[in-house]
């Protein structure tokens, strides 16, 4: 331990927690987001060094070897990490960050080292508690159905809403006993951390797969709130500034999520998109005539066109075909055609998922427009070509009372002039529904790998007078 003055120690804790601030800031933009990454890395490697320098006293060759490890994961991680898997990757790091948070306060209650916790203390211990177990497991469920080891349907367990009652009643008379000075007890918070845990797999369970980005933003919401509440039972600031932080920008996304679903957080939480019983959704695949055509009748489409719109989806993802599509739209560019790029706030399987996609590729980052911003611009476009989008361009959810997506907001795609659909197969999106738009006059379904049909593509236009 490191003999450091209170002033010190408080003027580091501050500079980590403004660092924390413009971090999250910078992240709002692709063209800042990894500088803010970079300040966020930062921030937390100062508040870490301080916290331990100053109140380590023994073992600190363990912290060490630790932080070693914990440095070592990330960067294996961080390099192979396929972009498909980047949500799982999220939902686990949630999970650990709750479980963490977790730790702290139940090991302050069960191993003091000063006098005894006030009523507040304790009130924190079981906050953070609570807050993170909920997290733990709600984020392995999450991440078993990203993942797909888990079943993407809703699991609508009989009397499903009064089990999560009778639970959270309990865990708030335990909590209650725990911190009352009279009838506090360590045994008190097994109970809580056993009935949190079950709470966390019974929330998640009936959520359906196509509602995931939704919750892996609470769950980070979560991690956050859970982290603020251990810096209460810590006393340290900079751990309540930066939870808060994640806790209350978790929830602005998480808000923003469920409005392009035009869905409230209730109804995610207590349903789910997937396929229930009475359901109109369907997984089996559509066999209605299409049109259909070839990467060479696709370029020559493009290579005529003036303007051209890009709606990328989570089968992009899948055939990591970002490079192809940025290589064709440079083409098309050269030909002095209008590109732009459509980006769904719930394409693929995780807030911002297109965004980090195409940043990767190098896409222009005033290329990439969100639903608002283009939507208008659809009916005086020549080509909108999907590449893997599936239920966020289904022009039924427009008209269709009985679909599950049925006011959820969606890309114009079928107001352009022409559309060429990238997709393996004529299978449902995520939610089970089948898409309206493959079905229409004006609309060309190029079948097979994405990556393959673009690179086909590319070829093509390269080739065009």
């Amino acid at each position: 331990m490191i003999d450091i003055s209170s002033n010190v120690e408080n003027i580091l804790y501050l500079i980590s927690a403004a660092l924390f601030i413009i971090g999250i800031k910078r992240l709002a933009s692709p063209a800042t987001a990894r500088t803010g990454n970079r300040l966020s890395a930062i921030a937390m490697l100062i508040a870490i060094v301080i916290t331990v320098v100053k109140y380590t006293e023994t073992n600190i060759e363990w912290i060490i070897v630790g932080l070693i490890i914990g440095a070592f994961i990330g960067v294996i991680l961080s390099k192979y990490v396929q972009m498909t898997a980047m949500p799982q990757l999220v939902a686990i790091f949630n999970s650990f960050g709750g479980a963490a948070s977790a730790i702290v306060a139940m090991y302050a209650v069960m191993y003091p080292s000063g006098p005894e916790s006030t009523t507040f203390i304790l009130a924190s211990v079981a906050f953070a508690t609570i807050v993170g177990s909920i997290t733990l497991t709600g984020s392995f469920i999450a991440f078993g159905k990203l993942q797909e080891v888990i079943s993407t349907k809703p699991l609508l367990l009989p009397i499903r809403n009064f089990i999560n009652i009778v639970l959270l009643i309990s865990i708030l008379v335990f909590s209650v006993l725990l911190c009352l000075p009279e009838t506090s007890d360590v045994s008190y918070l097994y109970i809580i951390v056993g009935l949190s845990l079950v709470v966390g797999i019974l929330i998640v369970i009936p959520i359906g797969g196509a509602d995931m980005p939704v919750v892996v933003a609470l769950l980070n919401s979560y991690s956050g709130i859970a982290g603020a509440g251990a810096g209460f039972v810590l006393g340290n600031p900079v751990l309540i500034i930066s939870g808060s932080l994640v806790g209350a920008s978790g929830l602005i996304l998480t808000r923003i999520m469920t409005k392009a679903m035009n869905r409230s957080l209730l109804n995610v939480m207590l349903g789910g998109f997937g396929a229930e019983e009475g359901s109109s959704g369907s997984n089996e695949e559509e066999t209605r005539p299409v049109t259909s055509l070839t990467s060479e009748d696709a370029a020559m489409i493009l290579g005529y066109a003036e303007s051209v719109i890009f709606v990328p989806g989570y089968g992009l993802a899948v055939a990591q075909a970002q490079h192809q599509i940025n290589e064709l739209s440079g083409l098309l560019k050269e030909k002095g055609i209008s590109v732009k790029f459509a980006i769904h706030p719930v394409a693929g399987r995780m807030p911002g998922h297109m965004n980090v996609l195409l940043a990767e590729a190098n896409v222009p980052y005033d290329e990439l427009k969100d639903l608002d911003e283009i939507n208008s611009e659809f009916e005086r476009t020549d080509v909108a070509v999907v590449v893997g989008a599936n239920d966020v361009t289904n022009p039924s959810a427009r008209t269709d009372t009985s679909s599950p997506i049925y006011g959820m907001p969606i890309l114009n795609v079928d107001k352009a002039k022409s559309v060429i659909v990238l997709k393996r197969s004529m299978a449902s999106g995520f939610s089970g529904v089948q898409n309206e738009l493959f079905l229409l006059d004006k609309t060309n379904m190029l079948f097979g790998d994405a990556k393959d049909s673009v690179e086909g593509m590319v070829k093509e236009v390269r080739d065009l007078d």
